[in-house]
């Protein structure tokens, strides 16, 4: 729900992206400024989904310590109730999602277009040279009459 993959959170064995879960739902709560119980019911709502441990215990990493400072900013700063907040958050998602999906369109286009402009040039490259370039007739105004000539009679 929160527009992140599963299983893409580490880089290597020991490096740490802002997508590891690390936290547990006290520090968490801390970090966050919320109580424990609220950060439960984010969960319960789908506001935030952390991962879980092996013993259902979850696991926050930073990027949802962010989340949840966002919903609480808009929950208290701007008054926003949490169905509509749980509706900005995926709207955000989706935004992030085509974003994504319209940087890798474009890369493909790109692509496309290289690989036609290279096929042009190579047919281009294949003329022969030899034979001479059609060039169109221009046209004019002029008229033109033509008169067969009177064959005379031999009488």
């Amino acid at each position: 729900m929160d527009g992140r993959r599963r299983g893409d959170n580490f880089r290597g064995p020991y490096e740490l992206t802002e997508e590891t879960p690390v936290y547990v739902i006290s520090v968490a709560a801390q970090l966050s400024g919320l109580h424990p119980q609220t950060l439960r019911q984010y969960d319960r709502l789908g506001l935030v989904s952390p991962d879980r441990t092996a013993g259902r215990g979850r696991r926050y990493s930073a990027r949802d310590i962010e989340l949840l400072r966002q919903v609480q900013q808009l929950s208290q700063d701007e008054g926003i109730n949490l169905a509509g907040i749980k509706r900005i958050i995926e709207l955000e998602n989706q935004v992030a999602a085509l974003q994504s999906r319209l940087a890798e369109m474009e890369a493909a286009l790109d692509g496309a277009a290289a690989a036609m402009r290279q096929r042009e040039a190579a047919v281009h490259a294949s003329y022969r040279r030899d034979l001479v370039p059609y060039q169109e007739v221009q046209q004019t105004s002029a008229l033109v009459v033509w008169r067969p000539k009177r064959q005379q009679s031999s009488d």
